[in-house]
């Protein structure tokens, strides 16, 4: 949500952030005019409002003077004022409401130093770690051809489709046995690392949430088909960035509160209503999958450092897979509905020889915070101020799962597993075939 005084004082501003943006849905002029029938309404109610209060002490006059006649007269306007007073208020409520529906609708306005653009084509590259395997290295020896990962799955006898499409429809899998771990495996090395060595702090958080909570985070209203309703009065989340960001929702915080940096593994869900026809085999673009989420609460002066922070906890993850990966910083045409700025990191993935999204990290500004109330107060007691919120995956689980698949596959069909999960996997080295 936008503060309304804002866009009137900054309404070039604004309208350039909207062109960026390539939102032509509304514009400055268009608001500040709804704005203006909702001002006109507040002053009429409260004009009247201000009369009857006039007009009841003039009241009181006229019956201590013994007036009866202008104490009638004065009492007959005072209930058609009365009467008026209903409409009046409904005048109001609709014109607020109309004002921040339009409101609600429009995406955060991009940093100055976000690449303009249409679309992912128009990306930047920020920076590329470790090298592609099947360029020489110790992985994929032998390997002429790297296979992807669901044919890799498949015939290991532990990634199951079809079963899962008897169960649920499409867009589900059923992992077994040692897949199944790897899966739990990777999960939970994340999860270790961002709270032992990252600093956030571990939640496990509702999996369904209220109406309030997905507007706090802007999934409501604008991707309402892309979610899945539970119920009359609850969501299934389609990350943990609405249950962790809406931790602060309506609070005001000390300054020595921030920042807050929250982590979560849980399960999400999403319809992926607009994407029909894409990525229909494996487990790419799934209504079910896992995730590790990463969401920092810091002052919005800090907010950018951690930014570069967050993006470094998620490519330390990538690090000690050994998994060659390159940043992208997003374009105005890409972005998220909230994100001010977002780097997303892809994953190479020899099996489809391109590389595909693992993680994004947005910084949101104050964008979320205004839509949840969540403030603070600084040391000397100036404030309410709103807080900055960011949040990124640090990774998906899934997807991760799918990048060691076809990165450490091997010649016989077999995986092996990195280093870093051995541990996880109580010493298993290698997912083979059952015999």
């Amino acid at each position: 949500m936008y503060d309304i005084k804002w866009i009137r004082e900054n309404a070039e501003a604004f309208d350039q952030g909207l062109k960026r943006r390539g939102f032509t849905d509304t514009s400055s002029a268009s608001l500040l005019a709804l704005d203006d029938v909702r001002r006109s309404a507040i002053a009429k109610a409260q004009s009247t409002q201000e009369r009857r209060n006039a007009l009841s002490k003039e009241i009181g006059k006229a019956m201590g003077a013994k007036d009866v006649a202008l104490a009638d007269t004065l009492k007959a306007e005072v209930a058609a004022l009365k009467e008026q007073q209903p409409a009046l208020e409904a005048e109001e409520k609709a014109a607020v409401e109309t004002l921040n529906e339009q409101l609600a609708a429009i995406p955060n306005i991009p940093n100055s130093d976000v690449p303009d653009g249409a679309d992912e084509h128009d990306n930047v590259l920020l920076h590329a770690v470790g090298a592609k395997p099947e360029e020489g290295g110790k992985r994929l020896v032998g390997v002429n051809k790297p296979k992807e990962h669901f044919e890799l799955g498949e015939t290991l006898g532990q990634m199951d489709f079809e079963t899962a499409a008897k169960l649920s429809g499409s867009r589900f899998v059923v992992l077994n046995t040692r897949l199944a771990r790897l899966n739990r495996a990777i999960g939970q090395f994340m999860l270790d690392m961002h709270t032992e060595e990252h600093g956030y702090s571990e939640v496990n958080p509702p999996l369904m949430v209220r109406d309030d909570a997905m507007f706090g985070t802007a999934q409501l209203p604008k991707f309402r088909d892309d979610q899945f309703r539970a119920g009359e009065d609850h969501w299934l989340i389609p990350t943990a960035e609405v249950p962790l960001t809406n931790l602060v929702r309506e609070s005001i915080l000390s300054e020595e509160e921030l920042p807050r940096r929250y982590s979560a593994l849980t399960p999400c869900f999403r319809a992926e209503a607009g994407s029909a026809g894409r990525d229909t085999r494996g487990m790419l673009r799934q209504h079910q999958f896992e995730k590790v989420e990463l969401v920092s609460i810091t002052l919005p002066e800090k907010s950018k450092e951690e930014h570069e922070r967050m993006l470094a906890c998620a490519e330390a993850v990538l690090k000690k897979l050994d998994l060659h990966y390159r940043v992208m910083t997003l374009c105005t045409g890409d972005m998220g509905f909230a994100s001010q700025k977002t780097w997303d990191i892809e994953v190479w993935l020899p099996g489809q020889k391109t590389y595909r999204e693992i993680s994004s990290c947005s910084v949101c500004g104050d964008f979320q915070a205004r839509r949840m109330n969540a403030r603070y107060r600084t040391k000397d007691g100036k404030g309410p101020f709103f807080v900055h919120t960011l949040n990124g995956s640090g990774t998906a689980v899934g997807r991760a799962l799918i990048a060691v698949m076809e990165n450490y596959q091997n010649a016989d069909g077999s995986i092996s597993v990195p280093d870093a999960l051995v541990p996880y996997m109580r010493g298993i080295t290698r997912i083979e075939k059952a015999a």
